[in-house]
């Protein structure tokens, strides 16, 4: 993937992650079920744009498969783990993958149980936000020394 087409998927993820997650405050009081769905959006979206930004291989497999798979978003989370040396990332992750199956799935979690995991998705998708941000500005400009040089 070139490096601009790369940056700008990476910032289409980043801003739906962002999206979402307005989307499930939102909804925390009012809708436990759509709000743990539009977290777990939130989060998954974020992995995504972090593991572009990075320029992971299980993105290359996504590509080749035509989608991500929950085994391809482990694979990331580890992955950005140990490079970004984020420990909490898994708890994060897991709290996500909480509100997608019990939240969501089995419509399990109360407004309460929801609203106690909103901090992990924050900091998943600030990770992201911040990430993608210092990120673009570098892919960006080497894009652009790329260019001239052509």
């Amino acid at each position: 993937m070139e490096i601009h087409e790369a940056f700008k998927r990476a910032l289409q993820h980043l801003e739906l992650a962002e999206k979402f997650l307005a989307e499930g405050r939102e909804l925390i009081g009012k809708d436990p079920i759509q709000a743990s769905e539009k977290l777990y959006k939130a989060a998954e979206k974020a992995v995504k744009a972090i593991a572009t930004a990075l320029n992971l291989d299980e993105v290359r497999k996504a590509l080749e498969k035509g989608r991500w798979t929950l085994s391809l978003l482990d694979d990331a989370i580890y992955a950005i783990s140990e490079k970004l040396g984020v420990k909490e990332l898994m708890d994060w992750w897991d709290s996500a993958y909480r509100l997608h199956v019990d939240g969501f799935h089995d419509a399990r979690l109360r407004s309460v149980d929801v609203a106690k995991r909103l901090g992990h998705i924050d900091a998943l998708v600030n990770l992201a936000k911040g990430l993608c941000k210092s990120v673009s500005r570098d892919r960006l400009w080497l894009w652009a020394v790329l260019k001239s040089l052509v």
